[in-house]
């Protein structure tokens, strides 16, 4: 059987051989499986690329993708994949955190039967604003993405060869790939790891990756648009409640001062909640747009031990 690794790469030069190596090994220890690497150069500022070609010459099995410019986690896997050719597919992250010993506990999960396996860890070790992001994100996925109940996901899990297959047909520029996953198929499980701490360096992801990652769900659910019909017709309904009960006490007691004060409050909140849902319209027109215009999911470079026949063309 073979397994196929993909790890999107950025500012990895010093780990990325860790990875590979510590792999490797694990590998070697199952019995009966074979594995090869599929490394993905998200355009890394520093030497991820020459260190990635230097493994692919001295391992037949590590293939390398060096991508035209930096396109996000998720495009960079998305690339890998589409040269992925194992029975097995498991993405990892470059830096040690989704370490290669937690390897054989998504695997003895996946031979349960299960179609995909994410490993959650019993102890976060990111940073602030990455639990802190990651937490909200798993909040809304959980109330506006359809997805098995009781479900986490994480950037370390294994696929089987169809799921993958299901994967690449998607073509859209913006993509969250455990969303993807929930699309594909029901059969999905967790399973308990370790999260390690990073081996070198800090997180690559700042508040914009982070914020721009955060809102690609948006491709996949229309209940911000419900919302905003719902709050609409509630705020309706609360205005012409509110008039109707001015009108009321203004009857029984002309005396009563009409409140520009409040009035204004008034004013403030409903304009505010309007360009806030003007600003989610927006968000879902550019997302068709650049849909539309064909904009790129990644665009290859370059590669190493990649056979060019048979891959995917840039998109």
């Amino acid at each position: 059987m073979l397994l196929s690794i993909v790890i999107p790469c950025y500012n990895s030069e010093r780990t990325i051989g860790k990875v590979v190596e510590g792999c490797m090994d694990v590998v070697k220890s199952l019995g009966g499986l074979e594995c090869e690497f599929v490394l993905v150069n998200d355009c890394s500022p520093d030497g991820t690329a020459k260190k990635i070609w230097e493994l692919a010459e001295k391992y037949p099995n590590v293939k390398g993708i060096d991508l035209a410019k930096n396109f996000g986690q998720h495009n960079a896997i998305m690339a890998g994949l589409h040269e992925a050719k194992g029975d097995y597919i498991m993405g990892m992250d470059d830096d040690m955190q989704t370490h290669p010993s937690q390897m054989p506990a998504l695997i003895r999960k996946m031979q349960e039967g299960y179609d995909v396996v994410f490993g959650v860890f019993r102890q976060r070790k990111f940073g602030f604003l990455k639990n802190m992001t990651s937490s909200l994100a798993s909040f809304i996925m959980w109330h506006m993405v359809d997805r098995p109940k009781g479900l986490e996901a994480s950037n370390y899990w294994c696929c089987r060869k169809y799921v993958r297959d299901e994967l690449i047909k998607y073509d859209g520029y913006n993509l969250y790939l455990q969303v993807l996953f929930y699309r594909t198929t029901g059969n999905i499980a967790n399973v308990e790891i370790e999260h390690f701490e990073r081996a070198e360096g800090t997180s690559n992801y700042n508040f914009r990756k982070l914020m721009r990652l955060f809102m690609s769900f948006m491709n996949y659910t229309v209940i911000p648009l419900r919302l905003a019909t719902c709050m609409g017709i509630l705020l309706s309904l609360a205005g012409l409640l509110g008039a109707i009960a001015v009108f009321v006490q203004k009857m029984v007691n002309p005396n009563v001062a009409v409140g520009w004060s409040s009035l204004m409050c008034a004013m403030v909140l409903l304009f505010g909640f309007m360009f806030f849902m003007l600003g989610v319209i927006g968000e879902y027109i550019g997302k068709l747009i650049l849909n539309i215009n064909k904009t790129p999911q990644f665009v290859v470079r370059d590669t190493i031990n990649v056979d060019k026949e048979q891959s995917r063309p840039e998109n």
